[in-house]
């Protein structure tokens, strides 16, 4: 992520409790109601839509934060990963007058029109989770998590573990996005000159159903035996593929090992049971720092360009200490 200004870090504030759920539908006003009273804060958060356990356990923390109990009224827009559809929401909210807007891109291209009406409407906006390529004075701040860095912990674990001769097939997150792209350079980057093959790479949009049959494809066209890793850029994605590698007659994490990004409740579960072998985590509750950087904007606060919550990662032993204190 290219970002021209300072970058401060968030450390282990990012463990709030919040609740996994599932997405609403799309343009609605959060609990509450909408009910605007006049010292509410009027935010409209555009959503990526509900793509994973991970997705909804991030829309679960902004609904929490942007409450009315918090100070805020919450326009609420879930765009079923529609980049058209996500950027037609957000001047939605502009023609609304919003006090401010949250967005967490789909995909990083194409924003430079929307965010510039925003700008011109005097409205502040926050990135939250993924970012843009567009100028960095087009939007007041960012949090998230370091992609690229996750990327590179999974590749360097991989490294690692595979010293001899290595068939890896790759399960991309959606095509374009932040994520997709950060965790792919920040893998190949670690697994460079290792004894790692890629041998096929597609994207399965980070969803459970695209995994499976991205996977699928992967073992009629090369075989079970064809394959010996799996590099899954989310764990919703890695669990499809879980599924096709049993229906094939093989045994995921032995026959087939899986290393994956995310960490939610699922996929920490695969890692306990053997079935995935390393996860590295992808912190979803962010809520409570965008709500905080909202408000700091709105009060003519400085803040920084960019926020980083910090992750961790995790073998079958570590998850087994951890899983059941975790909130998402």
């Amino acid at each position: 992520m290219k970002f021209r200004t300072g970058v401060a870090v968030l450390g282990a504030v990012a463990l709030f409790a919040a609740g996994c759920g599932s997405d609403d539908s799309n343009d609605e006003a959060s609990e509450g109601g909408g009910g605007g009273g006049g010292d509410l804060i009027k935010v409209g958060f555009a959503q990526t839509g509900s793509e994973s356990g991970w997705r909804s356990a991030n829309t679960e923390s902004m609904k929490d934060a942007f409450s009315e109990e918090n100070g805020f009224e919450l326009v609420f827009n879930a765009a079923d990963n529609d980049p058209a559809a996500q950027i037609s929401a957000v001047r939605s909210f502009i023609s609304q007058g919003v006090d401010a807007i949250v967005i967490a891109p789909i995909v990083e291209d194409g924003w430079d029109d929307v965010l510039q009406e925003a700008k011109d409407a005097d409205i502040p906006v926050i990135l939250e989770d993924r970012t843009v390529t567009s100028s960095d004075d087009l939007y007041n701040s960012w949090v998230g998590l370091d992609f690229k860095k996750e990327g590179t912990t999974a590749g360097e674990w991989a490294a690692e573990n595979f010293k001899e001769p290595t068939k890896m097939v790759v399960l991309e997150g959606t095509t374009g996005s932040a994520p997709a792209n950060d965790r792919a350079e920040g893998f190949d980057a670690a697994i460079e000159g290792s004894a790692i093959e890629k041998i096929d790479s597609q994207t399965g949009e980070f969803t459970r159903d695209g995994g499976k049959t991205v996977m699928e494809g992967f073992l009629q066209k090369y075989g079970a035996d064809g394959i010996d890793l799996v590099y899954a850029h989310n764990d919703d994605m890695a669990l499809g593929a879980i599924e096709a590698i049993e229906a094939a007659g093989a045994t995921p994490g032995e026959d087939i090992k899986i290393v994956s990004i995310d960490a939610v409740k699922d996929g920490m579960q695969a890692l306990v049971d053997g079935k995935i072998n390393f996860i590295v985590e992808c912190n979803p509750l962010l809520g409570e720092q965008a709500a905080d950087l909202v408000k700091k904007v709105l009060d003519d606060q400085d803040v920084e360009k960019a926020y980083y919550v910090a992750d961790q990662s995790f073998t079958k032993e570590q998850a087994a200490e951890v899983i059941d204190s975790r909130p998402y």
